[in-house]
């Protein structure tokens, strides 16, 4: 079996299994089993999602508002978490001796969830757009900081003898040898880092009371709109499936040269 034809069988079995998902939801909610109020038909969720992103003309158009707003604080949050852990990562990742000092309290650090941060984030900031977007970069930091290091640590010993001959300055070593060592790592870091970052972000908005999806699937179930909070839902879905293909493709590209 080729290469191709493998793939093309995983495409053929994800599609049987959302199929089989798609039908298992009209199902229970056409035939009753569960109440519309807690479980909406697939029909009425599509209406309310084209309805909430002005698909037809006549609707609203709040939800792609909102989708803008949560798309976007996750980005920044997203960015600003990669160059700040690409950064500290590798200053850390390139000396041994920090770290041995480091390693310790970063791992301490590393499982507090971003979300319990949020209420000392407000008294710090307040309740504003800033607030939401230091705890998204704080949360979203960690993979990218922690693969970082892994990937500077793991570089080849024989390749620190080569830097030395040479008389590569600290700088040059990191950005000529480390940083392309420790890309697969950092990559991998990075996409882990844009999922972490859409979550923090709707967390930080239901909380925070900051306009996006998080706030729009709140006040919806709230409201017992059942159709518009598994519309949001659904839009989250997406943009988290469009993001990690969109960097896996990067990754793709940008990884070409390891491939066999």
């Amino acid at each position: 079996m080729t290469q191709r034809h493998r793939a093309l069988m995983d495409w053929v079995a994800s599609g049987a299994v959302l199929a089989a998902f798609l039908a298992l939801w009209w199902t229970s909610s056409n035939a009753g089993w569960i109440n519309r109020a807690f479980l909406p038909t697939p029909q009425a969720t599509m209406e309310s999602l084209a309805e909430g992103l002005n698909l037809t003309g006549s609707g609203s158009g709040e939800l792609l508002d909102f989708s803008c707003a949560t798309v976007a604080r996750m980005l920044e949050g997203w960015l600003l978490a990669s160059m700040v852990g690409i950064a500290l990562g590798a200053l850390i990742g390139i000396s041994a001796g920090a770290r041995a000092y480091l390693q310790p309290t970063l791992e301490f650090i590393r499982p507090l969830p971003a979300s319990a941060l949020l209420p000392l984030a407000i008294s710090v900031f307040g309740l504003n757009p800033n607030m939401v977007l230091s705890v998204v970069a704080f949360g979203a930091m960690w993979p990218v900081l922690l693969a970082t290091v892994h990937g500077f640590a793991a570089v080849e010993p024989r390749l620190l003898e080569v830097g030395r001959c040479l008389q590569l300055s600290r700088g040059a070593f990191v950005w000529k040898v480390g940083l392309p060592n420790a890309m697969p790592d950092i990559l991998a870091g990075m996409r882990l880092s844009m999922t972490v970052s859409l979550i923090v972000s709707v967390v930080g908005e239901m909380i925070a009371s900051q306009p996006g999806l998080g706030q729009a699937i709140l006040l919806a179930a709230r409201s017992f709109r059942a159709s518009e909070l598994f519309a949001g839902t659904v839009l989250l879905g997406l943009i988290g499936f469009a993001s990690n293909a969109l960097l896996a493709l990067a990754e793709k590209r940008l990884l070409k040269w390891q491939q066999p």
